[in-house]
């Protein structure tokens, strides 16, 4: 019973001599008891100065390509088919003969034909050599000079009719899909295949009556299609409708875009950007804005310490946000790490990463 006093007194001594060795290394390591050891570094953040940029106003619409021109080849005579000179797919040039239906009847006539245009010809200038002479009467030769231009008239027909069964391409563009085969029976309206000229492609789209003011022929806008997503066309206005669709408000627009690569296709479904209006413009990021209720605030750096300032915001475009006032160009704002200071708290700074870091 008397050694219990005694054991009280050793452990309180124990415990302040491990108390004392707390405080000890807490001040070794520069923080107060209770601290966990260690002070709070600055918050490192990224700075951007306020600079000009440009803000342009674009109207957005989906529009459908169109040929330049397009058609469906058919026949202009009833006769089977003797020649196919095409395939599917394929790109031909203006003239071009595509195939060939059956013609012996015409050839014979067309040899036929000849031989009396020739003969009719030889006796016309007989005749009119001696007319000159005054061997045969005029009256002669006015004969031979009509039956001569007769027999060219009939060999013209003979040509003509010849050439109608010889299907040529009429313009220059690219084939579709071959819909008949040799010895197939063709009549007029029969299609043979289609042929589009895509060396030029037209583009369709709608827009809101409110912006037919801001479009006329002339303006250029850019295009995009799903299936070329790294690929932007450019495009120029060639005519707005005479029309507003009165239900949904609209108007037609086409535009012309060059397609010598031959990638868009009739039919395609483009993104239509239509740049209305551009302005110069005092920007900031978008990150660097705080907004509070009404108010608009950005934070700077002073003395390496956040400040925060007041500014009155405009327009948002592509990330960034218009600066109308309280804010002067080239001045530096946190543009990261916003959400992690106060007002006064210390920051440290590290410069804004190029674009494509």
């Amino acid at each position: 019973m008397r050694s219990a006093p005694l054991l009280t007194v050793v452990v309180t001594a124990s415990l302040l001599m491990s108390a004392c060795d707390s405080t000890d290394t807490a001040a070794q390591r520069g923080g107060a008891p209770g601290s966990g050891g260690f002070s709070r570094a600055p918050t490192l953040v990224v700075m951007e100065a306020a600079s000009r940029r440009i803000i342009r106003t674009e109207v957005e619409a989906i529009g459908t390509t169109v040929a330049n021109e397009s058609i469906t080849l058919t026949a202009q005579v009833t006769d089977t088919i003797s020649v196919i000179h095409f395939e599917d797919g394929q790109f031909v040039n203006a003239g071009e003969v595509l195939v060939e239906l059956t013609n012996q009847e015409e050839t014979a006539l067309l040899a036929e034909s000849r031989a009396n245009r020739d003969d009719a010809t030889t006796q016309f200038k007989r005749l009119e050599n001696l007319g000159i002479d005054g061997s045969v009467p005029m009256s002669d030769v006015d004969e031979a000079r009509s039956r001569m231009e007769a027999e060219q008239a009939r060999y013209q027909s003979v040509v003509a009719r010849l050439d109608d069964r010889l299907i040529r391409a009429p313009f220059s563009g690219l084939l579709g899909f071959r819909q008949v085969s040799t010895g197939t029976l063709l009549s007029p309206g029969t299609a043979i295949t289609t042929l589009d000229d895509i060396s030029v492609i037209k583009l369709d789209f709608s827009i809101p009556e409110v912006y037919l003011g801001l479009v006329e022929a002339g303006l250029e806008l850019e295009a995009t299609s799903s299936a070329f997503a790294d690929t932007r066309f450019d495009a120029t206005v060639r005519t707005v409708g005479s029309r507003v669709d009165p239900i949904t408000r609209a108007a037609i627009v086409r535009a012309h875009i060059d397609n010598k690569d031959r990638l868009l296709r009739p039919g395609m479904l483009l993104t239509v950007r239509l740049t209305t209006a551009e302005r110069e413009a005092l920007m900031i990021p978008e990150a660097a804005m705080l907004q509070r209720a009404s108010q608009a605030y950005v934070y700077t750096i002073n003395d390496g310490q956040a400040e925060m300032l007041q500014i009155e915001n405009g327009e948002r475009y592509q990330g960034w946000v218009e600066v109308r006032s309280g804010l002067a160009e080239g001045t530096p704002v946190i543009a990261e790490g916003v959400i992690k200071i106060r007002n006064g708290s210390a920051v440290t700074t590290t410069p804004a990463l190029a674009p494509g870091s």
